[in-house]
């Protein structure tokens, strides 16, 4: 399942969170690369253990606790560190796929990458190319949002970042493990949580079919979940 989540951040948020991520010292994006990436990849990337890294990681992820609808769609149980990175000047990230397991530099995180997420930063006039393409069985995916808008998707997906070649395209990047390891199983529980939550405003929380529903997402999620 692919989602874009509008507003994680608000554009005044944002406008703080750039202030403050492009003053840091940028390096080469293949300090998180792995060897078959590192021959794709060709981008900027802020260090992940640089002060404002870790400041603007902890915003993001302030923000993403209380969006309810990436709680509904992720179910996460550990969301790595944000990351950031920056593409100009026909910059580019080849067509690839994200490491099963992703381990912070400092090794105190170690998760398993079930889901991938891009925040962008920056909007989609100010820049020329830098679409993210996903590939799935329902065929190739082009996403160029907003600053602030996110979109989710499995980290199992081939995808890529086209050049750049006009302006600077700046987002973070980061991996959900989720309770649900399954994508399948992942995407019924978020209909299902939908459905609920719809139901709920024209029925109320306590009609016998809804209780019902309820019990039933309950279920599955005690039945699928990876704790």
């Amino acid at each position: 399942m692919m989602l874009h989540i509008p507003q994680v951040l608000t554009k005044a948020e944002v406008l703080s969170l750039r202030g403050l991520i492009d003053a840091g010292d940028w390096v080469d994006g293949n300090v998180t690369s792995g060897a078959q990436s590192a021959l794709a990849k060709r981008n900027e990337q802020l260090p992940e253990g640089s002060p404002q890294a870790r400041q603007a990681g902890e915003a993001i992820l302030d923000a993403l606790a209380r969006n309810p609808l990436f709680v509904t769609a992720a179910l996460p149980q550990i969301v790595f560190p944000p990351l950031f990175n920056r593409y100009g000047g026909g910059q580019t990230f080849g067509v690839h796929v994200d490491n099963a397991v992703r381990q912070s530099a400092d090794g105190r995180v170690r998760i398993r990458s079930d889901l991938s997420a891009t925040l962008f930063l920056a909007e989609p006039e100010d820049y020329d190319g830098g679409e993210l393409q996903v590939e799935d069985t329902f065929g190739l995916h082009e996403v160029k949002l907003p600053a602030g808008d996110m979109i989710l998707y499995p980290a199992s997906s081939l995808h890529q970042v086209t050049p750049v070649t006009r302006g600077v395209r700046v987002a973070s990047f980061f991996w959900i493990q989720s309770m649900i390891r399954d994508d399948a199983q992942r995407t019924l529980l978020f209909q299902m949580d939908i459905a609920i939550q719809q139901l709920t405003g024209k029925v109320g929380p306590g009609a016998p079919e809804l209780v019902s529903l309820t019990g039933a997402y309950h279920n599955l999620l005690r039945m699928w979940g990876d704790l």
